[in-house]
């Protein structure tokens, strides 16, 4: 390797010399509604407001910044279930356009709803095991904006 390069590591903390947290079970346990940290204490007070910190570790987790991407992550998932299956049923039956819709809607909604908390929990333990977003310590900066 040549002098004044490091090697460069993706993935993991080994960089910032952090302990590295377990990706896999801070996601699961964000799926499940409980804190990315113990796994005890409960994320949510509501459908989908986070608690500011975890009533059993006390890991503080109102800093957390999961913004549109649940959504956006749960758009995707109902659309490639939802299109598949009207795809599959649309070719192997003859059901009206009001069958459809009274088969389609419902579960379009019923599917985002129910996907909507675990999937945003899961981005909130991503973050948590990444270190990312004042999850670390540290807080976080904006770059301002030049006015080019």
């Amino acid at each position: 390797m040549p002098k004044g390069m490091e090697k460069q590591v993706f993935g993991g903390e080994h960089h910032s010399g952090r302990v590295a947290r377990p990706l896999w079970t801070a996601i699961k346990r964000g799926l499940l509604g409980r804190c990315p940290h113990c796994g005890e204490g409960k994320l949510f007070y509501a459908f989908t407001k986070t608690v500011e910190k975890c009533s059993v570790c006390g890991e503080e987790l109102h800093h957390h910044r999961a913004d549109d991407l649940p959504a956006y992550l749960v758009i995707v998932i109902v659309g490639h279930i939802v299109v598949g299956a009207f795809m599959t049923v649309e070719a192997t039956s003859t059901l009206t356009l009001w069958q459809h819709a009274l088969i389609w809607v419902p579960l379009t909604f019923s599917l985002a709803v129910a996907l909507l908390q675990p999937v945003k929990g899961a981005v909130i333990g991503l973050q948590w095991a990444l270190y990312m977003h004042g999850f670390g310590g540290e807080k976080d900066e904006f770059e301002p904006h030049s006015g080019a």
